[in-house]
């Protein structure tokens, strides 16, 4: 497994999924909304912290460099 990610996207996914698993619980979210908002969120983390994303890996997008 590749990294196809780079710094800064593995940044901006990392702070977008925190917030997008956390804002059911401060705003208040219908059920169905909580759910998209958590299972995106954990999919955003998890791929900024592997480094990983094989949406783009598939797609053929590479934003790591050459790390």
């Amino acid at each position: 497994m590749q990294i196809n990610i780079g710094t800064a996207e593995r940044a901006l996914r990392l702070v977008l999924g925190v917030v997008l698993v956390l804002l059911p619980f401060l705003a208040g979210l219908s059920t169905l909304w909580t759910w998209v908002s958590v299972i995106v969120g954990l999919v955003l983390v998890v791929t900024g912290l592997v480094r990983f994303c094989p949406v783009w890996a598939m797609l053929g997008i590479r934003t790591g460099g050459r790390e």
